[in-house]
């Protein structure tokens, strides 16, 4: 071996050794390439060819059995890598294609890989060399995967490093960086346009993971702030739980850690997707997602997480909780937490739901080559405005999503505007969600409580709005004299502060309404479907006064409920404008009163049931399984 090969082969091993790897890809290739006398193909581009030896790198220890070969020209080139890489135990196959009727032995080395292959070797060829054109597919790949009956694995390279000169831009590796190396979906007698769009697919993919890997100045600044947090979190923490915010032995979920005890916590064997919603809103949209995708996949599990207590509680009820259904809380966004959830779980995908962003958890699973998922995307103006004042920092935070779905044109166009792509506009998760459950035998006991008055509900009150709901149902009673208000707060801890204020018996406190019962205060969590169910007429709260956003409108329309709001609608506008015909906008108390007064109206269910979820679960498992 000449001084510039042994020169050449020491970088090269340095470069591909000190590379912090991410290897991932079909399961199936994974399989074919390990799988010792299996004879198969693995194709990439010429570009990627001093990359190659991390594939032999990451293979041989997992199984020493393997024997790999790879098809190189019979040029000066050709010689001298296949003398860098003969010392790691690569052979060179030397050939190539005949050009202007001289022989370059591609024929006898066709002959050669064959052989190999059916002894059970595995033959590295780039479909594009030696001389191109660079990315564009010559017969012998084809040709040797049809002769030998065996698969061509389409194989994506990229790491840091420099692009020579040369006619294919060679990848030149660089030192202690990032690479990754991505295998397809095995191709059985692929044709050369199945072959070349899954060898650009591939590499796309490598390249786009190098690139997310690159930390910016922002990464390392928020990663910096989330460790001087973390002392501060602690005792957040522990001021959250002593007043009822958190729950007794889960506080280590929130810092990456698993439950001690018999319940501690482990890893499913199998897919596992991780989807994340904040609270009960977001929770009661997603579950229907979650069920779609483990229908999809009976061998699936789901590891949710929320960020708040209701949202558990939520989850707790689902048929298939702690079965195919883990619950975690989500960890604070501190690289060391962080690290330590991801060690545990390794998901393969994460879907986040509406809009739920944080910056070190996007960065972390871009790291490691999880693709991150924003469904039912939503972004207000205020939201959109401060992520635009952020700038580069959020743009990048933005590309590092694998999709957006939006849940309408405004929300899409905010995403965009940030550099989010690809962005679908596939509607609002929450129009595609079941009706909400209740019990059945506690409706009937309530109905018959309440018997034939009318019932006019305010649901999911605000702080500032009960004072307003009260005055206008005191002046409907005049013509409504056996009108029962009742008031669901939407945080059920306001409870005992509203039975105080406004004289009120309360559900949590065991007091049925009775025949001259005016206004009941329900206070409890998870029962909204019951009481739309006892309305005549049902008010939206956080809409009236305040910051005000709004809440779900579908819910109650869907059972059929005449339904009013507030205007200040903001987080649900592609919602109002669906259901225009069918709400009413009420902007104070005399306007409240008078839609009291006012006869029934017709409420319009249809179209308000769309398949979001569907279109959602295909995109997701198509991501995930890539």
């Amino acid at each position: 071996m000449t001084l510039s090969s042994r020169l050449l082969r020491l970088w090269l091993g340095v470069c591909l050794r000190s590379t912090r790897w991410q290897i991932s890809g079909s399961p199936r290739a994974v399989e074919t390439l390990l799988t010792p006398g299996q004879g198969s193909v693995v194709a990439f581009w010429h570009r990627s060819l001093a990359l190659s030896p991390a594939l032999w790198f990451w293979a041989r220890p997992q199984e020493p059995r393997l024997a790999l070969r790879f098809l190189v020209s019979r040029n000066p080139d050709g010689v001298l890598i296949a003398n860098i890489v003969r010392p790691w135990g690569i052979i060179g196959i030397h050939g190539s294609s005949s050009k202007k009727g001289k022989d370059k032995g591609g024929a006898a080395a066709l002959r050669t890989a064959l052989k190999e292959i059916q002894s059970g070797s595995i033959v590295g060829i780039t479909p594009d060399g030696p001389r191109g054109p660079a990315e564009q597919v010559q017969p012998g790949a084809i040709v040797l995967s049809r002769l030998a009956q065996c698969p061509v694995v389409p194989l994506g390279m990229a790491c840091t490093s420099l692009r020579l000169p040369s006619w294919d831009r060679l990848v030149f590796p660089l030192p202690f960086g990032r690479g990754a190396l991505i295998m397809g979906e095995p191709l059985f007698q692929p044709d050369a346009t199945i072959l070349q769009n899954a060898l650009n697919d591939v590499s796309l993919r490598a390249e786009s993971v190098v690139r997310h890997q690159q930390s910016n100045l922002a990464d390392h600044l928020w990663r910096a702030a989330g460790t001087l947090m973390a002392p501060a979190l602690t005792v957040m923490l522990r001021i959250r739980l002593h007043r009822g915010r958190e729950l007794p032995g889960r506080l280590r979920e929130r810092m990456g850690l698993e439950r001690t005890g018999p319940r501690r916590g482990h890893r499913p064997p199998g897919q596992l997707l991780w989807i994340h919603a904040a609270s009960v809103g977001e929770t009661l949209c997603a579950l229907p997602l979650a069920d779609a995708l483990l229908k999809a996949r009976p061998d699936m599990r789901i590891l949710f997480t929320t960020a708040t207590v209701t949202g558990s509680e939520i989850v707790a009820r689902h048929p298939l909780y702690e079965q195919r259904i883990i619950h975690r809380f989500i960890p604070h966004d501190v690289p060391r937490w962080l690290r330590r959830f991801l060690n545990i779980w390794q998901p393969e995908g994460v879907i986040f739901v509406e809009s739920e962003l944080w910056p070190g958890i996007i960065a972390a699973c871009s790291h490691r080559d999880i693709p991150v998922i924003l469904v039912n995307g939503r972004l207000s103006d205020r939201s959109a405005r401060l992520w635009i004042r952020l700038g580069e920092p959020a743009r990048h935070m933005m590309k590092r999503l694998s999709w957006v779905a939006a849940r309408g044109p405004e929300d899409a166009a905010r995403f965009r505007a940030l550099g989010a792509l690809p962005i679908y506009e596939d509607g609002d998760l929450k129009q595609d969600a079941p009706p909400l459950v209740y019990d059945e035998t506690e409706y009937a006991r309530l109905k018959t409580l309440i018997g034939v008055r009318p019932v006019f509900v305010a649901a999911s009150t605000h702080p500032g709005e009960e004072e307003l709901v009260l005055q206008a149902a005191e002046k409907a009673r005049k013509l409504q004299p056996d009108l029962l208000t009742i008031i669901v707060p939407r945080h059920p801890a306001r409870g005992a502060e509203l039975a105080a204020r406004f004289d009120l018996p309360r559900r949590t406190a065991g007091q049925d309404p009775t025949p001259q019962t005016q206004t009941w205060l329900a206070d409890t969590l998870g029962e909204l479907g019951l009481f739309y169910r006892l309305a005549d007429r049902c008010f939206l709260g956080n809409s009236l006064v305040g910051k005000g956003g709004g809440h779900n409108p579908f819910e109650p329309l869907r059972l059929g409920i005449p339904t009013a709001t507030g205007p200040k609608m903001e987080n649900w506008r592609e919602a109002m404008a669906t259901v225009s015909d069918t709400i009413y906008v009420v902007t104070d108390v005399e306007c409240l009163t008078r839609w009291l007064e006012s006869p029934l109206p017709p409420v319009r269910t249809t179209g308000l049931q769309r398949s979001v979820v569907s279109v959602l679960r295909d995109r997701i498992l198509k991501t995930v399984e890539r």
